[in-house]
């Protein structure tokens, strides 16, 4: 009589980014980079895209932000849609990644409830995984 070894246990779900940039070269390497450490990425490119992403997609664990984006609306506008009250995503950490925006811009960004704003030519990219994967770690 042969005895089975046991089953595993199934992996846990990956955590979900939700990576909101309008920039395809920018996108292929978040993605990759998001992807080696083991998250799974949603992408959009525009407001209406990430807001279709929340409606279809279930869980977003963390959304990285970009503030000039395609078509009219900018990411001030997708987090204001997303932080009103009653909001299922209202805790869900943004992480604004951008050139674009300026002091006063960041501030606005800041008071709506982003974690952090960062400069696309001033912050690396693992410096700012790191900060998300410390921000999603179980506490």
């Amino acid at each position: 009589m042969t005895t089975k070894a046991p089953a595993m246990p199934p992996a846990p779900p990956r955590q979900r980014v939700l990576l909101i940039e309008d920039e395809l070269p920018l996108i292929d390497v978040v993605k990759g980079k998001l992807e080696a450490e083991q998250f799974e990425v949603v992408v959009a490119r525009s407001v209406e895209q990430a807001l279709a992403s929340l409606t279809s997609d279930g869980q977003i664990d963390a959304i990285w932000l970009d503030h000039f984006l395609l078509g009219r609306q900018t990411g001030l506008d997708f987090i204001t849609d997303l932080k009103k009250p009653g909001s299922r995503w209202r805790a869900t950490p943004i992480f604004l990644v951008t050139n674009t925006a300026g002091s006063e811009t960041d501030a606005e960004y800041l008071r709506l409830g982003v974690e952090k704003v960062y400069s696309k030519a001033a912050a690396r990219l693992d410096t700012i995984v790191a900060d998300i994967k410390a921000r999603l770690k179980p506490h």
